[in-house]
């Protein structure tokens, strides 16, 4: 029962200790969120930036398997290229060191301190304040992580399960066994972190040498690039690429040092014993050192491996019709929620320059009575309407994940903002159909319609640009003068209604082309409230204008309100 009860104790600690792996990066990474997004804005063509970002992201979300998938959604969104993608792919490797050291503390037995922050961390999620409940989550992942550590010590001190555990590691004593359990372990657990903690653990507690342990943790390199490479089943070529890039760095790195390890096994374990005396700090430390020194080693070849990753996977031939993808949005990216708020972002934009694209486009066709964009401008519609439909399913899918209240109500208003821009969109098509029909009917307006008509949209474009850039950049300082503009335009409608009734009655105008002036005038119209929608959408998640106008921001004016539209 002694043995039945110290397996079932086994296994509990490495689920609480994986557990608190979990909650405790995904706490940090929720509190560094806007941190993260201003280290991939910084992302260049520089190789040192790259692993930078790199080391210093892992280091947040506490997993190198989930930065590199993120660069694979990344890449694959065509948003980072295959060289700045494999610089931060070997960043993360020296990034994920962080989560051993930690673990390695419990050899200063610190444990039961630390086991403490479980429950500081969980009283300090019933705050209310947001940054308090973050840095709970983090502290109660901290301490699950030692109580998990401290459950498994327990278990493997009852001496059949301790014997058995020496036993194996001694009956598996060939260095390439060692590095193929390193392989699979990690495989199955997916985080080579967890691996070198519960090595940590067991060299502990005398269960495995020190130098079996290092090999496993070759191995665990070169195991945690199977999530990788099965997250990109079905990206694009260079997203594959990546995978292969990160596979060939840690097995070039495993390859290098494996000779060294094995030839000069004892004199590198009584170096590492005479600078660390705790086994737990050895193999933690031994964890840095191959990971930066195959990055030092590998770096100034970064090119050549892009090179050779390149040429074992080929591009794709040209496909006769690309099915429509999002431009900026992966699904990978969910792995990393802060990462993926940043380009559903990106893509609501890029979704506002296709609608206000289309919109030129389908104004010119009513003034010109030029039709040879037509198919063009469906093509671009239909491209939006995916955009709009795909964003919203991504949305939904972002809100179910852990994340900050910040990117909650900015969920909430996007999916009020890709509504907004898909009706926009919709305009621009009506557009095209009225122009389609005057051309039809051998209808063209008159100078003063024509002009007024071109007074009207050109607001209507200056209203879109400023909009969007208070969407993207949030200055709340730009919404007064937007809603004055919708106020100018509300004003244009009116007037420019009353004088083209006055042409009717002097019959410098006819019934049927009063009826298309009218129906532009007021699509117009409802375009302007559209963006007004999106501008105030940073201060009210529906993005009502009279709602928006009394939520008080720092150092801004009060907002002159207007009736709110839809």
């Amino acid at each position: 029962m002694e043995v039945v009860k110290g397996v079932l104790t086994l296994l509990a600690g490495c689920g609480v200790f994986l557990i608190g792996m979990k909650m405790m990066g995904d706490g940090l990474e929720s509190s560094a969120g806007p941190g993260m997004r201003r280290l991939f804005q910084k992302i260049s063509g520089n190789r040192f930036s790259g692993v930078g970002i790199g080391a210093g992201v892992t280091a947040i979300i506490q997993s190198s398997t989930a930065t590199t998938v993120m660069t694979i959604g990344l890449v694959n969104a065509g948003i980072l290229s295959l060289f700045q993608a494999a610089a931060i792919v070997m960043g993360a490797n020296i990034g994920t060191t962080v989560t051993g050291i930690i673990i390695s503390l419990k050899s200063l037995n610190i444990s039961m301190y630390m086991m403490a922050f479980a429950l500081v961390g969980v009283v300090m999620m019933f705050f209310k304040k947001d940054i308090v409940r973050k840095i709970g989550g983090i502290l109660s992942g901290l301490g699950l992580l030692f109580i998990g550590l401290e459950l498994m010590g327990d278990a493997m001190q009852i001496p059949r399960i301790e014997q058995a555990c020496s036993d194996i590691f001694r009956a598996i004593d060939n260095p390439l066994l060692l590095i193929l359990v390193g392989i699979v372990f990690t495989a199955v657990i997916q985080s080579s972190s967890a691996v070198t903690g519960i090595l940590i653990l067991l060299a502990g507690q005398g269960a495995i040498s020190v130098g079996s342990a290092l090999f496993i943790v070759l191995g665990s390199n070169i195991g945690t690039c199977i999530t990788a490479i099965i997250a990109a089943f079905g990206a694009s070529p260079n997203a594959k690429r990546t995978a292969l890039f990160h596979l060939l760095f840690n097995l070039i790195g495993s390859l290098v040092f494996l000779p060294f390890l094995w030839i000069f096994k004892s004199p590198i374990e009584w170096t590492l014993l005479t600078v660390f005396v705790k086994p737990e700090m050895q193999i933690a430390w031994f964890h840095v050192i191959f990971n930066v020194t195959t990055t030092a080693l590998l770096l100034p070849f970064i090119k050549p491996l892009v090179r050779l990753a390149e040429f074992i996977i080929r591009d794709k031939p040209a496909e006769e019709a690309e099915p429509l993808k999002l431009k900026y949005v992966d699904e990978r990216l969910l792995h990393t929620p802060p990462i993926a708020m940043e380009q559903v972002k990106n893509e609501i934009l890029y979704m506002g320059e296709l609608a206000k694209d289309n919109l030129s486009k389908g104004f010119d066709a009513i003034l010109t009575g030029n039709l040879d964009l037509k198919e063009q401008i469906a093509g671009t519609e239909r491209v939006i309407n995916f955009t709009n439909h795909s964003i919203a399913s991504y949305l939904i899918k972002l809100s179910s994940l852990s994340i900050s209240s910040s990117d909650e109500s900015k969920i909430g208003a996007y999916h009020h903002v890709i509504s907004d821009i898909e009706r926009i969109g919709d305009h621009a098509e009506n557009f095209v159909e009225m122009a389609t029909k005057m051309k039809g009917e051998g209808i063209e307006f008159s100078m003063e319609a024509t002009a007024e008509l071109m007074r009207m949209y050109d607001k209507a474009a200056e209203m879109f640009a400023l909009s969007i850039d208070i969407f993207s950049h949030r200055r709340f300082t730009g919404l007064e003068r937007l809603s004055a503009m919708e106020e100018d335009v509300d004003a244009m409608k009116a007037e420019f209604g009353v004088n083209h009734i006055t042409r009717l009655n002097e019959g410098s105008c006819s019934v049927e082309r009063g009826s298309y002036f009218f129906s532009i005038i007021a699509a117009l119209e409802r375009i302007a409230d559209h963006l007004v929608n999106v501008a105030f959408s940073i201060k009210n998640p529906i993005g009502s204008q009279a709602k928006g106008a009394s939520v008080k921001t720092p150092s801004e004016k009060p907002i002159r309100q207007s009736a709110a539209k839809d």
